[in-house]
């Protein structure tokens, strides 16, 4: 079935500008025309609705266009399936919002989706953030409060930030080739969905808890080559009471 501009928009539940947005960002094929009318088919419609699927759970556009390029693969549907399951962010907020909440100025959450630090979901054509991003500014802002400079700690973090993401890149590699790689020679589509959930909190607490020790290590180290020996003490029996604790849902 053919349907015009306003009669797809209609159908999906988005706006006709929506349906230019994802064109112009390569989440929707061009429709075919007949002379200047433009006409759009039930797989733009079903495209479509899984973009809005996929906006609903809380993935953001550029992670949408990775989802729907590699949907077509039958052997990575369980894995998609399970991403979706697994993320987080099902209430979003808009800027102002998000400034409300966290208790931290617009300019702040735009220094920091500048640097690629915070990626706002594209909803209807308007940004919206997710609650991981309210979670993530509440931590910023109490270490703001302890004293650190902004633009210091706004390149630390683009660094950290980095470096973080070569290393997932790596890590779903070794998940690819010895899991689900794995799983679709047994035909076992459940498999690569129970592993991905049961190491995921795994791997956060695993990262975690590395992060933590290699820091306090390092500060530790830095204090008794000091001769720091008061605030050594002192850093000792904080990292001794102190637990870390890792929420995941």
């Amino acid at each position: 079935m053919n349907y015009r501009v306003e009669e797809i928009a209609a159908r999906a539940g988005v706006r006709v500008d929506t349906i230019r947005f994802y064109q112009f960002r390569g989440l929707l094929p061009r429709p075919r025309r007949e002379g200047r009318i433009a006409l759009y088919d039930d797989g733009h419609l079903e495209r479509l609705r899984r973009i809005r699927e996929l906006v609903d759970q809380g993935f953001t556009l550029a992670q949408i266009k990775r989802l729907l390029e590699r949907e077509s693969e039958a052997e990575d549907r369980p894995l998609l399936e399970a991403l979706v399951e697994e993320h987080v962010g099902e209430r979003t907020f808009s800027r102002a919002e998000l400034a409300a909440e966290a208790g931290i100025p617009e300019e702040l959450i735009g220094a920091a989706e500048a640097s690629g630090l915070v990626q706002p979901l594209q909803i209807e054509g308007e940004e919206r953030f997710s609650a991981a991003d309210r979670e993530m500014a509440h931590a910023a802002l109490r270490i703001l409060n302890a004293g650190f400079p902004l633009n210091e700690l706004l390149a630390l973090a683009v660094q950290h930030a980095r470096s973080v993401q070569e290393i997932s890149d790596r890590a779903i590699d070794l998940f690819d080739d010895h899991v689900r790689k794995r799983a679709a020679e047994h035909g076992d589509t459940g498999e690569v969905t129970d592993a991905f959930r049961n190491l995921l909190p795994q791997l956060t607490r695993l990262v975690a808890l590395h992060f933590q020790r290699t820091l306090v290590s390092r500060a530790l180290h830095r204090l008794a080559g000091r001769g720091e020996d008061d605030d050594l003490r002192a850093a000792l029996a904080a990292t001794e009471s102190a637990s870390l604790e890792i929420a995941w849902r």
